[in-house]
C-alpha cells in the first residue's frame, strides 16, 4: 500500500510558475515510478511526467520545456517546478505511484487543483 500526499496547487496568472510536491507513505526508490497526472473537465486524464526509482524523467511533449520534475529521496517526495503556465494548463493534478513490490498496481494522491488565468 502506498499513500500518496499532493500539496502545492492553487490560482496564478498566465506566465506564472508554481509548484506541486507529492509526499509517498514509503521509501520512494521502492517505488518502480512515480509521477504527475492532470485532469481538465470533461477531459480524460493525462499523463506529464514521471520518474523512475533510480531518478530517470520523461516528459509528456505538452510540458516539455516548461515542467521540471524532481525528487527528495530523504523526504520522500516527488516536485513538479511548473513555469510559464497557461491557461490551458488548468486542471487538477494527481500523483501517482506505480508500484510492483506486492502486485502490479497504481496509487493515486487526492489531486490538488491549479487555475492560470488569462
Amino acid at each position: 500500500q502506498v499513500h500518496l500526499v499532493e500539496s502545492g496547487g492553487g490560482f496564478v496568472e498566465s506566465g506564472g510558475s508554481l509548484r506541486l510536491s507529492c509526499k509517498a507513505s514509503i521509501s520512494i526508490t521502492s517505488i518502480h515510478m512515480m509521477g504527475w497526472y492532470r485532469q481538465a473537465p470533461g477531459k480524460q486524464r493525462e499523463r506529464l511526467a514521471m520518474i523512475t526509482s533510480t531518478g530517470g524523467t520523461i516528459y509528456e511533449d505538452s510540458v516539455k520545456g516548461r515542467f521540471t520534475l524532481s525528487r527528495d529521496v530523504t523526504m520522500n517526495t516527488i516536485d513538479l517546478q511548473m513555469s510559464s503556465l497557461k491557461p490551458e494548463d488548468t486542471a487538477t493534478y494527481y500523483c501517482n505511484a506505480f508500484h510492483i513490490t506486492s502486485g502490479p498496481q497504481d496509487y493515486w494522491g487526492q489531486g490538488t487543483q491549479v487555475t492560470v488565468s488569462s
